[in-house]
Order: C-alpha cells, then sequence, then structure tokens
C-alpha cells in the first residue's frame, strides 16, 4: 500500500527485453535506504518487486500484462520516474490510499500555468473510469496523489483536471508532461468498494455454484 506521495525521482538505466515481459533497471538511492530483495517500490505508479540491486540502483521485472496496460512498457533508458516505498503503519498519510495496481492509461490533452506559479492538467481517460472520478476525490496520476478539480466530457471522451503546486512540478515527472503524454491512472479504490457493495451483481461477478444452495430459496 502507497500514499502517492513520491520519495525521489529515479532515472531508468536499462531496460532488457525478454519472452513475456522485461528487466527494468533504475538509478535510485532514497528508496533503497531500507530496500531488500523482495521488497515493493512503485515505479510511475505501478507496484514492482525488487529482484536485484546494486550500488545506487534496482531492478525489478516487468510482466507481460503489465508492460501492455501500463506506461512501463513505454520506458526507456534516460527517462525520468516516480519512485516510492510502501506505507509503513507508522507513517503519515499524506496523500490517499494507493494500491499501485494502474486502472488504465490516460492522456494528458491540457496544460495551463497559472499566475501563482501551479500548472493545470487535463487528463482523458479510458472508458469505464469516469464513475470513480469526482471532483474534490483523489486520484493517482503516474503514482502521484493528487486532488480532482473538476470533470466533464468533452468530444466524446470523459476527463479531469488537476492542479500541480510548484512543488510537484519540480519533485515528479509530472513537471514535464505535456499534451499528448499517456500517464498511469490509479482511482481511489474506496469508491471501486462502494460500488461493489452497491451493485454486487457485476459483469466480472463470479456464477453461483449450481452445487450450492439458493439463498432466496431458502429464505422462502
Amino acid at each position: 500500500m502507497f500514499t502517492g506521495i513520491i520519495e525521489e525521482l529515479g532515472t531508468v538505466r536499462a531496460v532488457r527485453h525478454h519472452d513475456g515481459g522485461a528487466r527494468i533497471e533504475i538509478v535510485a538511492s532514497t528508496v533503497l535506504e531500507d530496500a531488500t530483495i523482495g521488497a515493493s517500490i512503485a515505479v510511475n505508479g505501478c507496484c514492482l518487486t525488487l529482484i536485484e540491486q546494486g550500488d545506487g540502483w534496482w531492478a525489478a521485472d516487468a510482466q507481460g500484462e503489465t508492460l501492455d496496460r501500463t506506461t512501463v512498457g513505454s520506458l526507456a533508458p534516460g527517462d525520468p520516474v516516480n519512485l516510492e516505498r510502501p506505507v509503513r503503519l507508522a507513517d503519515r498519510l499524506g496523500g490517499h490510499l494507493v494500491q499501485g495496481h494502474v486502472d488504465g492509461v490516460g492522456t494528458v490533452v491540457e496544460r495551463a500555468p497559472e499566475p501563482d506559479g501551479a500548472t493545470r492538467l487535463a487528463v482523458e481517460m479510458p472508458d469505464g473510469l469516469a464513475r470513480y472520478v469526482v471532483e474534490k476525490g483523489s486520484v493517482t496520476v503516474d503514482g502521484v496523489s493528487l486532488t480532482i478539480t473538476g470533470t466533464r466530457r468533452r468530444d466524446g471522451a470523459d476527463r479531469f483536471g488537476v492542479a500541480l503546486v510548484p512543488h510537484t512540478l519540480a519533485m515528479t515527472t509530472l513537471g514535464g508532461r505535456a499534451p499528448g503524454d499517456t500517464v498511469n491512472l490509479e482511482v481511489d479504490i474506496l469508491a471501486k468498494y462502494v460500488e461493489r457493495l452497491l451493485v454486487p451483481e457485476l459483469p466480472d461477478s463470479r456464477e453461483p455454484d449450481s452445487r450450492e444452495p439458493d439463498s432466496r430459496e431458502q429464505e422462502a
């Protein structure tokens, strides 16, 4: 579990593709201070497992599904990446509860500077995520916990806005994002659980076992 508060900007030093996935090596320091083999580290909001480390670098294996469904698949040597270690039970929850499980890839469609030094971004969402995104709610963009400033539908697509303060611009990859760039999105997990409770018969629900008694028949 993460909080969406980025600890440092790392740099991809190598990407080695192989059948079914890729090994990604990242230059870093802060996130390695107490890291051990098997530890989890979020890379642009995608939870990866540390499988090798050296002096000032670490490596993770990304499976095919991760490469296909997140921006991890487009990483190349020299790319900056947002890094965060999992939250400890004694830590302050500065952002919101983040799993590091990317729900979809969005696209930056607008970028506009504000007089106070902040920058507003508009991000287009893939189909199916809009119902989890609300004004003043939380969303994770490339692993960064942000507050949604508004939502709207334009040109047949759903989008949301966020405001980035100068610190976020300077300390995360979002400072360099421009229209056309893709970003990892994770919606608030609480919204998904609430939906599951209110609408239990979702399309991916497990079909009832024909051997199990029907609870409605028992009640009758």
